[in-house]
């Protein structure tokens, strides 16, 4: 599934229709009927159907829903809510079928009067405005839409709630807040974006039969579902040896902050390390060998409890992971920054470890380095200077931006998790729950990606499958019986990803 701009969606319809051989009309027909289907499926037939219809493809989609409605035996009234010249090309077509049935479109202007229209309805259907909605609303669109919202009915969208834009970076004026959205044929960005999301209600993508060909060369953004971890998860040879599966190095810890880099190693080693290394202060080696004893050691000096420095033989490792649990001491940031400057293997950088490097960036423009940051919002924050507010309304944006400008990997973490590439390409991982909003769990990520860059051909697929098995777990020990959201552990999740790599064996 591909996630889309609304200038992606407008370029995969023109595919459709000139290299597919889809006509406009007929791409409408498959969205309205799809639709219908669903429809009525879910609603009775006794609920009478208010469906507000505006210009463009959105408002044709509108009247093939009241057609198929209406031919199924449902008590439906359409109200236009545009003038008669707004509505134009296949959604004319569209409207001169629908009245070739005997279906009265009336034309509501004022919203007073489509507020008394809706007394007499359970169920809206909106179908106003489309996609390509940015800055702030004509009257009388915008009253409308105040008046469905305040009506107290049952709302269904469209493709997307009117008002709403499509796109990331687009300020809301008003729109629809939907009890339930049909998406046409695929998720545009803002159903990703936590301040726009609520406005989809429940949601589910339809089928308009648009070729693939058209998402592989216009899509930008995809979804990593099941399919997509099957198709890519290394299979391991029956003839392969620990080497074969990864060496890694996880540097981290300090002396008050100890369960940081165990929980990175348990989930390195829980996900298929061959061989995992803990590089770390003296003090804390019994505290972590004593629930991590698969690993190897490697002491690093410190002052107060803190990293200071230390070496390391870089080349025995096949990736790094640095960051988790180090403090943010001066002679810990100047041991991190030395370090990474030097690396010439995939590293991770997570936690302490982006505060640290977040003022040498400029050093990686151009980089042959492979530079893997897995912040949250907050720091993502940190490292651009924009407020988390901001990145909230524009996290695709900004990803990419910050990608392409650093040339890194970047993981923005959250219940939507972006993974953006030095090249632009991004994509969501949308498993999980809220059990993963916990202390701790950002680190077992960091070791779940560790192994997984290892075990890769493909550092953006590595990423990809990271992700997927980190919320997976999560949803399998909820789904499983062997936790709730509320008491679910960071260590828990280690514990899960065992369920997950079952499922695909």
């Amino acid at each position: 599934m591909y996630i889309v701009t609304a200038e992606e969606m407008y370029e995969i319809d023109q595919y459709a229709m000139e290299k597919g051989g889809i006509s406009g009309e007929r791409l409408m027909e498959n969205a309205g009927r799809q639709i219908a289907d669903r429809l009525i499926k879910s609603v009775t037939l006794n609920q009478r159907i208010a469906i507000l219809i505006g210009g463009g493809n959105n408002g044709g989609d509108g009247f093939v829903i009241a057609r198929f409605l209406k031919e199924a035996g449902y008590p439906i009234s359409v109200f236009q809510v545009v003038k008669d010249e707004k509505i134009r090309g296949d959604a004319k077509i569209h409207k001169h079928l629908l009245q070739g049935i005997g279906v009265r479109v009336e034309l509501v202007l004022d919203a007073n009067e489509l507020e008394q229209k809706l007394m007499d309805h359970e169920l809206v259907i909106d179908a106003m405005l489309g996609i390509g909605i940015t800055g702030s609303l004509r009257e009388p669109i915008r009253s409308i839409i105040e008046v469905v919202n305040q009506s107290n009915l049952r709302i269904i969208a469209v493709d997307i709630p009117s008002g709403l834009p499509a796109n990331d970076q687009v300020e809301v004026d008003a729109a629809i807040a939907a009890d339930q959205t049909y998406i046409v044929e695929a998720p545009k960005q803002t159903v990703f974006i936590e301040p726009t999301n609520s406005y989809y209600g429940d949601w589910q993508v339809v089928s308009i039969g648009i070729p693939i060909e058209a998402f592989l060369e216009i899509g930008r953004v995809k979804r990593w579902d099941d399919h997509d971890v099957k198709r890519t998860l290394p299979q391991r040879d029956i003839f392969s040896h620990k080497g074969s599966h990864g060496r890694g190095l996880v540097i981290g810890g300090q002396l008050t902050m100890p369960g940081s880099i165990t929980l990175t190693a348990n989930a390195a080693l829980r996900s298929g390390a061959g061989l995992l290394t803990i590089a770390t202060i003296k003090e804390l080696i019994p505290i972590i060998a004593n629930q991590c004893t698969e690993a190897t050691y490697h002491i690093l000096s410190d002052e107060d409890g803190k990293i200071t420095g230390g070496h390391l033989t870089k080349e025995t490792y096949d990736a790094v992971a640095i960051g988790m649990g180090m403090g943010r001491s001066q002679r810990s940031s100047d041991f991190i920054k030395k370090f990474v400057r030097k690396i010439d293997k995939p590293v991770i950088i997570d936690a302490d470890g982006l505060y640290h490097i977040s003022n040498m960036l400029e050093e990686w423009k151009p980089s042959h380095k492979t530079i893997i940051l897995t912040p949250h919002y907050g720091e993502l924050a940190m490292l651009t200077g924009y407020s988390v507010s901001d990145i909230k309304k524009a996290p695709f944006t900004i990803s990419r931006e910050f990608a392409a400008e650093y040339q890194v990997y970047l993981i923005l973490k959250g219940k939507y998790t972006i993974i953006t590439t030095p090249d632009g390409r991004q994509s969501i991982c949308d498993k999980g729950n809220t059990g993963l909003a916990k202390g701790g769990t950002g680190d077992v990520l960091s070791g779940i990606l560790l192994t997984m860059v290892m075990q890769h051909d493909n550092v953006s697929t590595a990423l990809n499958n990271g992700c997927f098995v980190h919320g997976k777990s999560a949803e399998l020990l909820v789904k499983r019986g062997k936790h709730t959201e509320r008491d679910m552990l960071a260590s828990d999740v280690i514990e899960g990803i065992s369920h997950v790599f079952r499922t695909f064996s």
